[in-house]
This record gives C-alpha cells, sequence and structure tokens, in this order.
C-alpha cells in the first residue's frame, strides 16, 4: 500500500513556534509506504519526515525511512473493531519516541503523555484516546527502549516493491 506524498512549496519554511499552544499540531503529512509484514503485521517506512510541535512548542522530527508496525492494538476482535487501524500519524511519533536514541529523548509516561496530547490535538475521540492512552500505558513497557530509530525490520533486499 503507497500513501501520497505530500512535500512543502519548495522554499518553504515550516514556521518556528516559540509560543505554547493550546494543543500539539502535526506540520508534515503523514507518508508511508508498506514494505513488508512480520509476526502477522504489516511494516510501514516513512516516505518523508513527520513533524510534530508539542503544546509547550518543541518539535519532533520522525526520520524518513523510519520503520513502524503502527499501533499495536491486539487482534481481538473487539479491541481491533473499537480501537485498531486508528491514529497512524500519533502511533508513528510513539515508536519513535520509544526508541532508545530519539530525540529528544523523553521518559516512558512522556512518551505516552505526547501520544495522548497528539490524538486529542487531531480529534480524536475520548471514548478512543483513553483507551488506547491506557494500553501503551499497561503494555508499552515491553518495547520501551528496546530499538534504535534506526532499528530495520527489513532491509533494502527485502523491501516489497
Amino acid at each position: 500500500m503507497v500513501f501520497p506524498v505530500v512535500r512543502p512549496v519548495e522554499g518553504a519554511v515550516l514556521p518556528s513556534l516559540s509560543v505554547k499552544l493550546d494543543s500539539g499540531l502535526f506540520v508534515t503529512d503523514l507518508c508511508l509506504r508498506e514494505i513488508g509484514e512480520k509476526g502477522g503485521r504489516s511494516v510501514y517506512a516513512l516516505v518523508q519526515p513527520l513533524i510534530y510541535v508539542t503544546r509547550s512548542g518543541e518539535r519532533i522530527t520522525v526520520p524518513e525511512r523510519f520503520q513502524t508496525d503502527l499501533a499495536s492494538v491486539p487482534r481481538v476482535p473487539i479491541a481491533w473493531l473499537l480501537w485498531g487501524d486508528r491514529a497512524h500519524r500519533e502511533a508513528v511519533l510513539h515508536d519513535y519516541l520509544y526508541r532508545i536514541d530519539a530525540v529528544p529523548a523523553v521518559g516512558f509516561m512522556e512518551a505516552n503523555r505526547l501520544f495522548l496530547e497528539a490524538m486529542a490535538s487531531r480529534g480524536v475521540p475520548a471514548h478512543i484516546r483513553w483507551p488506547m492512552f491506557a494500553g501503551v500505558v499497561f503494555g508499552g513497557a515491553f518495547s520501551y527502549r528496546k530499538l534504535t530509530v534506526g532499528h530495520q525490520f527489513f532491509e533494502a533486499s527485502e523491501v516489497i516493491l
């Protein structure tokens, strides 16, 4: 699956936000390319950087080619029906913040809080975002700080074209 690539206009400068926002803001679109499947889950790579500006004005850039499986919602029918296939931008940001060498380096609960903030900033309803937040709080410790930002689930020779 290939998602459309939307690039900033040539010469455009992304806003420098030195003021505090009411909520966070994604300043680039999420552009992913499915590159394969591991353990029954699709794996994607970013086609362009994903940039999020936190409510406090800090810019977080998830780099191009970053590999992710998006939100790891259990494939239990009810759970998947309620919370699966949602909050993709936020899941990529969260996966990135969980990596050992993410910049900025944030603690476990701060990464989870930014996931919640990002969902709220994009209007994800409370009945979706709060259970997803609880899921990462209670289940995220198994993956926190286990991989590097450059971790490749698939090498270039293994990627689906």
